[in-house]
Order: structure tokens, then C-alpha cells, then sequence
């Protein structure tokens, strides 16, 4: 169901986060987002379940679904433990490098 025009939440998402988030939190969220999405799809793509994860890095099942989920902020530490079994690590880029 769309809003009415002069509604003041506007007509999508993305107007929404333009208006109620500064450039810094859209930025935050934009690499949380990468982030977990890069930790599920090479946890899928290997073939893991979130119990095998956790045998292989050494945390819990539940934190890797909160992970997951974006219900949390794991501290780098653990995201390094869940993304070494999957054959990953984190990199520092510069700000205007796309990471491929």
C-alpha cells in the first residue's frame, strides 16, 4: 500500500533513509549489509550449515544467526572467526575503491 502523496514518511525506503539517516549511518549500514550478505552467501555457497560454522570457527550457532539476521553487532574478532572456515577475511580498502 503506498502513502498518500503528502505523506511526511514519503512513497519508498529510499526516500525515507535519505531523510531520517545522515550520510555516515546510510554508509554503516551499507557495509553491515555487504557484510553479512558476503558471510551467508559463502556460508551457502559452501554448503555449511550454521551448526557446521560453528564447529569450524569456534562460535555458538545462535550468535551466527543473530549475525545473520542483522541483529547484532558482532565484534570483529567473531566476524574473523566465521569468515576464516569459508575461506575469507576482511581487507581495508580505500573509501573510493570498489571492492569486487
Amino acid at each position: 500500500m503506498k502513502n498518500k502523496p503528502d505523506s511526511p514518511v514519503g512513497d519508498d525506503w529510499h526516500s525515507l533513509r535519505e531523510t531520517l539517516l545522515t550520510s555516515e549511518e546510510r554508509a554503516a549500514i551499507d557495509v553491515k549489509i555487504a557484510l553479512l550478505g558476503e558471510i551467508i552467501n559463502a556460508r551457502q555457497l559452501s554448503g555449511m550449515t550454521q551448526k557446521e560454522l560453528e564447529i569450524a570457527s569456534g562460535v555458538k550457532q545462535p550468535v551466527i544467526a543473530r549475525l545473520e539476521r542483522g541483529s547484532t553487532d558482532p565484534q570483529l574478532s567473531t566476524v574473523i572467526k566465521v569468515l576464516a572456515p569459508l575461506g575469507k577475511t576482511l581487507a581495508i580498502v580505500p573509501l573510493n575503491q570498489k571492492v569486487q
